[in-house]
């Protein structure tokens, strides 16, 4: 018998707004970077060393694709949760394979924003007189989270 978990989990920054394509099948797919960073002294030096990592997802789902194409923007803060993935193809005229590995969102993945969208109170409008204050909790079905 044979049995493995397949599982990544990334909070990072998106590098660019969800791109949202047409497939010839006549579906949807949604492709994000999304940065990871970190930093560490380096022993030789003494100084610290910050270094990002970008990972790519990806999403099929369409109810999915319509909340990532409204609210996933450069810059946002965000929880991804899916399954790692290995593409391979070949360009047209080359003649070695290409690879790409990414976060693919699978029914049961997860996306959260940890953060509220600039210039709003979290709900996709403006601040009324001012006041920053995050909006009330609220969840729904595909993967957004209170602000």
């Amino acid at each position: 018998m044979s049995f493995g978990l397949n599982r990544a989990e990334v909070i990072g920054r998106l590098g660019a707004d969800v791109t949202i394509s047409n497939l010839a099948s006549g579906g949807r797919v949604a492709n994000m970077s999304v940065a990871t960073d970190e930093s560490y002294l380096d022993r030789q030096s003494g100084q610290r060393i910050d270094k990002t990592e970008w990972h790519r997802v990806v999403s099929f789902q369409s109810g999915l694709i319509d909340m990532l194409e409204k609210h996933a923007k450069k810059g946002r803060l965000v929880y991804v949760a899916g399954k790692m993935q290995t593409r391979k193809w070949r360009k047209d005229g080359e003649d070695s394979d290409r690879f790409s590995t990414e976060i693919l969102l699978v029914p049961g993945g997860r996306v959260q924003f940890l953060d509220k969208p600039a210039g709003t109170n979290g709900n996709g409008t403006a601040p009324a007189n001012g006041d920053d204050a995050p909006a009330a909790a609220a969840s729904t079905e595909t993967g957004s989270i209170p602000f």
